[in-house]
């Protein structure tokens, strides 16, 4: 077998010991009236200088994302007069000079003649709204190079920036990778650029979701099944590791697999060579195995409910993606992104074309400031699924507002703050706190409403895992919760022509099924064995 699978004589490349020490602080274009300006940035001092810029209609000048000028704000409506923003030890300091403009930081009220914001919020990030036009996002960052190959990632933040560079890292050698991250980050993206820059981009790339594979038939699904191995089985047929040969094979949420197919796993990792169920001779493969997971392996590891010996195989380089609360400069760059793809898949170029040339008119500021404010549990998955309600309610001509309305923001964004006094520090609210007592009411079930749960199962393709991780409760609560849900029901209730009926609108695709259904695709398939639909 080919040393794609075998990792022990391989050099994973060394990462450098720590990350830059040097810091920014950027202004970037969060919301304007031309879409277009949305993720425009500009330095407003370097942890190399002290800096002071002059905020206002006409200055200062702004870089896109790739570096080209782009001007300053340019917008009517907003004073020509600045506002001064300085830097100190402290933190930053922003103070009227003769602007007339409203400024709003962080959803509070407008700002008083001086404000100061210390550097635990800048690294955090705080949103400032400027005459209820334009909204900027003010943030501490890492300097970093930026990187050639985008990889399908939006955004420019040094978190994205820092994966992109670890899959150029890595991409070209033949040993596995093991990407880590919580739902909705994106691992299926890193995995499909893994292949796609590698030397195997021509050859087959096949995505399993351990998850979805039912217990019963795993084996035979993964590496194939001679005739009559088991009832049904009237033909022999390949398993996706031989599907994958030569190319990559994902395992993703590798986390959900049974200690059964753990160990054949790591056979196959060890030895480089499968047998089909049922018997028969072994078959060398020559694939490149990337595996992907959102479960804390390590508490699993010391419970043995995951192999210590498949994960050393499958971390041979371990990739970790960063949650979108962790990079917020980035959203607005992806709301853009996934409204301009929902709308043109709709058809709707013309109402895209027109949000774009006059956002203040369809997209109010207290949308984005509540896309900022928002934790994102459900992470860019989540993000994309409210972008399509927002498109939705673009598309009807009804108020957008709604829909971000219904985002559960950490307890201070949803009444109003106290108006600051001058030298007031202005700290943005620390979600860790406010999770942590919403994970205590859910828990207690009267911490979310039906709406909030439907809501949440939609946004994780209605995993069960992945919600429960979502909603910081047990499996239990949460199926109890659902079946306490009149909207809802389990797996388990669907009738057998229901599920026929199912299947012949959806042509037997068991994805499309499962999301008509309102269920999750594994339970749909166990359903679908207990009923015989499913060999």
């Amino acid at each position: 077998m080919s040393s794609s699978l075998n990792v022990s004589t391989l050099e994973v490349p060394a990462r450098p010991a720590q990350r830059s020490a040097r810091t920014q602080i950027r202004l970037t274009i969060a919301q304007h009236p031309n879409l277009r300006r949305v993720g425009d940035h500009v330095t407003v001092a370097s942890s190399e200088a002290d800096g002071r810029l002059l905020l206002s209609r006409l200055s200062p000048d702004f870089f896109s994302p790739d570096g080209r000028p782009t001007g300053p704000l340019g917008d009517l409506h907003i004073s020509r007069a600045p506002f001064q923003i300085s830097l100190d030890r402290a933190g930053l300091n922003i103070a009227r000079s003769g602007s007339k403009s409203a400024l709003r930081i962080s959803s509070g009220p407008q700002a008083p003649e001086t404000m100061s914001i210390d550097m635990t919020a800048l690294d955090r990030g705080v949103s400032m709204t400027l005459g209820e036009r334009v909204v900027l996002l003010l943030q501490r960052t890492p300097i970093v190079d930026p990187s050639p190959a985008k990889y399908g990632f939006v955004g420019e933040s040094a978190a994205i920036v820092e994966v992109r560079r670890r899959i150029s890292e890595v991409a070209g050698l033949p040993i596995p990778v093991l990407i880590r991250g919580e739902s909705g980050t994106g691992k299926e993206l890193v995995a499909r650029a893994l292949h796609a820059a590698s030397p195997r981009a021509a050859r087959p790339y096949l995505s399993i979701n351990m998850a979805a594979l039912p217990e019963q038939v795993a084996i035979a699904e993964l590496f194939g099944h001679a005739r009559g191995s088991f009832t049904g089985a009237v033909q022999a047929r390949d398993g996706y590791f031989r599907q994958a040969s030569g190319g990559t094979i994902f395992l993703d949420e590798v986390g959900e697999a049974s200690l059964e197919i753990q160990a054949a796993l790591l056979r196959v990792l060890e030895t480089g060579e499968i047998q089909a169920l049922g018997g028969g001779s072994t078959r060398r493969v020559d694939l490149r195995v990337l595996a992907a997971t959102d479960a804390e392996i390590e508490p699993m590891l010391d419970e043995g409910s995951f192999r210590s010996a498949l994960y050393h195989r499958l971390a041979a380089y371990e990739l970790r993606i960063p949650p979108l609360r962790d990079r917020p400069e980035d959203i607005p760059r992806l709301f853009v992104h996934f409204l301009e793809a929902e709308l043109r898949l709709a058809q709707r170029d013309d109402l895209f074309d027109r949000v774009v040339a006059d956002a203040a008119e369809a997209l109010p500021v207290s949308m984005m400031e509540r896309l900022l404010a928002y934790p994102w549990p459900g992470n860019v998955r989540e993000l994309n699924n409210i972008t399509r309600r927002i498109s939705a309610a673009l598309c009807a001509r009804s108020d957008v507002l709604e829909v971000v309305g219904k985002l559960r923001l950490p307890v201070a964004h949803e009444s109003e703050a106290p108006t600051p006094t001058p030298q007031t520090v202005t700290q943005p609210t620390d979600t860790t706190a406010t999770v942590g007592k919403r994970s205590a009411r859910a828990r207690g079930e009267t911490g979310f409403s039906d709406a909030v749960l439907i809501a949440a199962l939609e946004d994780h393709a209605w995993s069960i895992s992945s919600t429960s991780r979502a909603l910081r409760i047990s499996r239990s609560t949460l199926y109890s919760r659902i079946r306490r849900c009149k909207e809802l029901r389990t797996a388990g209730d669907l009738p057998r022509q229901y599920i026929v009926d199912l299947r012949g609108r959806h042509g037997g695709d068991l994805s499309a099924m499962a999301a008509e259904a309102r269920v999750s695709l594994r339970a749909l398939q166990l359903r679908m064995q207990a009923l015989e639909l499913l060999a």
